[in-house]
């Protein structure tokens, strides 16, 4: 299963390295990422493959949304589909 994984927050070195540390524990590929830095402001945008993770998706979004809080980030797992409808104009 896909998913986007999105990271906002103030920027400082090593938001990349940890987040992605943190996917690769969870045995999450990514499959394209973006990034962008505005005013001291980053954000990020990934899309990955949960289908070898090893721990179910709302263990995934717990665990993403504790790390997210510990960086002083808003760090967010939805699943690609549910994004898609969100975000549809």
């Amino acid at each position: 299963m896909r998913a986007i994984v999105t990271v906002v927050g103030p920027d400082r070195v090593g938001i990349i390295a940890e987040v992605c540390t943190q996917l690769a524990q969870l045995n999450i590929n990514i499959i394209d990422i973006s990034q962008t830095v505005m005013e001291g402001f980053f954000t990020m945008m990934m899309v990955t493959d949960t289908s070898k993770a090893n721990s179910d998706f709302d263990t995934i979004a717990d665990v993403l949304a504790r790390k997210g809080e510990s960086m002083g980030l808003s760090l967010r797992i939805q699943r690609e589909d549910i994004f898609h409808a969100m975000h549809k104009v």
